[in-house]
């Protein structure tokens, strides 16, 4: 893996796993969540290595995962009280998803490693960006919080 991660440059990202920013568009738009300008949008590959999570996050706009290559990518997101979960790529119906902006999500490779592409719209930026915080899941049923235990 450390061959992949070299000829793509990627780098340890603070949610898990490595990434490197492809795209960053050059038109800038006004972001209806945050009020602010941000631009119109931003790509990314994610490689998640095998035992390796993307902790429980959220990102305020619309991201989608594109899977590349690996093992399926199991993408677990958290809306209200419950915990749904898709599996991206080869053998699985789909080979993309969509996380709308607000929820928070979490994923983790299904094997030795997993390549995706995560693509914002308006474009990523670390100020629209946040891990759970453990006070958020009181309210949610135990199965849920055991799903977030191994996700935080």
């Amino acid at each position: 893996m450390q061959q992949l991660i070299d000829r793509l440059s990627l780098a340890p990202h603070p949610e898990g796993g490595f990434y490197r920013e492809v795209y960053r568009s050059e038109q800038a738009v006004s972001s209806s969540v945050t009020d602010a300008p941000r631009q119109a949008l931003t790509h990314i590959y994610f490689l998640l290595l095998k035992g390796q999570v993307s902790r429980f996050h959220r990102v305020l706009h619309d991201e989608v995962w594109n899977y590349y290559e690996g093992a399926p990518l199991r993408l677990l997101r958290w809306h209200d009280t419950t915990i749904e979960e898709q599996l991206i790529g080869p053998g699985e119906a789909e080979y993309c998803t969509t996380i709308v902006g607000g929820d928070f999500q979490a994923a983790e490779s299904c094997g030795d490693y997993t390549l995706v592409g995560c693509t914002v719209a308006p474009g990523f930026d670390f100020a629209d960006f946040s891990f759970a915080d453990d006070s958020q899941w009181l309210s949610v049923p135990e199965q849920v919080r055991q799903t977030y235990q191994r996700f935080r």
